[in-house]
């Protein structure tokens, strides 16, 4: 009989591409609002869904029912600007919400929980982050959320013997995610580049991110299903590789073979980081990560699924 696991943000273009992987060997439950995960990520594809809130009680009743015992809890009210303009929602989703997964989870004793939290929990480093360097003075409501969540996590596990695993994902990217106003920036960007936009830079575009291809995401994800060794641990999921938002768009320009009209503009108000680089040396030695794809390799792969999918003409939301 095969193992039925439970997947929340679903339909999501990280949630979606991890579907995709387990459906394979496994019967899979998802759980989506599609506030911002879009269903045509899961078209054609054999899993049972509930389009609804991980703060919807009745609903959660319903899916653990199924006796899901793997939960990947990749549901959030996504992301930073988001969580500014509506902290109450983010609240709501990624505290509550994340608690109530929990102890649903517990009540059906799953055999491991992976969480998955965000590099923003660091605040403000500037060198490659380490999983022992959580920032005290947190930009966003997003990032205390998100921080939020893995303590939850870590009760669950310390006091209720819960298996879990959290991730710590850094700027994670590729097909499957569309553009939108609080969406990330690479699908943004390609959105814009493609029809022709200029592009605006919130800062001098000298600051720097770490850019992981979502199979590499998705590497790291099964992985602390698999291993015992994930087991109350916290993990970086990155490259370990930093890029300048510059270099980022020559590298859009190589692979669009196009100009790139750029303006830049003062950073926004609530952002303060200027760097950010994983350092990858605990999720390599302990779980045996790799990363597998370039930035350039990723972002072809990127606009190939814009092309397939024709999202150029698509309609941008939120």
């Amino acid at each position: 009989m095969k193992e039925t696991i439970l997947v929340t943000g679903g339909a999501g273009a990280i949630g979606s591409r991890l579907v995709k992987d387990l459906v394979q060997a496994h019967r899979v439950l998802v759980v989506d609002d599609l506030s911002s995960g879009w269903f045509d990520n899961l078209r054609g594809l054999p899993v049972e869904f509930w389009r609804g809130s991980v703060t919807d009680e009745e609903l959660l009743n319903e899916v653990f029912a199924e006796n899901p015992t793997v939960v990947f809890h990749l549901a959030a009210n996504f992301a930073n600007q988001n969580s500014v303009d509506y902290p109450q929602k983010d609240l709501l989703v990624n505290g509550l919400g994340t608690l109530k997964v929990l102890e649903f989870a517990r009540k059906a004793k799953v055999k491991r929980f992976v969480y998955t939290s965000s590099s923003c929990v660091y605040g403000n480093f500037n060198e490659p982050i380490r999983e022992d360097m959580v920032g005290e003075a947190l930009d966003t409501p997003y990032a205390i959320s998100k921080l939020n969540g893995e303590h939850y996590v870590r009760f669950f596990h310390e006091y209720h013997r819960m298996p879990t695993a959290v991730l710590r994902l850094f700027n994670s990217y590729g097909p499957g995610e569309y553009p939108g106003k609080y969406r990330n920036v690479i699908p943004n960007f390609i959105y814009m580049a493609m029809n022709g936009q200029k592009l605006t830079i919130t800062g001098t575009g000298e600051e720097t991110r770490d850019y992981t291809y979502v199979d590499d995401t998705i590497q790291a994800l099964k992985l602390c299903m698999i291993r015992d060794e994930a087991v109350g641990q916290i993990f970086n999921t990155g490259t370990g590789i930093e890029t300048s938002m510059n270099r980022f768009l020559d590298c859009l320009r190589s692979v669009l073979q196009s100009e790139i009209a750029v303006e830049y503009q003062p950073r926004r108000d609530w952002d303060s980081i200027t760097r950010r680089c994983s350092d990858i040396g605990k999720i390599s030695r302990v779980l045996g990560y790799k990363t597998t794809v370039d930035l350039e390799t990723g972002l072809r792969r990127t606009v190939d699924w814009f092309h397939q999918n024709d999202i150029r003409r698509f309609r941008m939301y939120n």
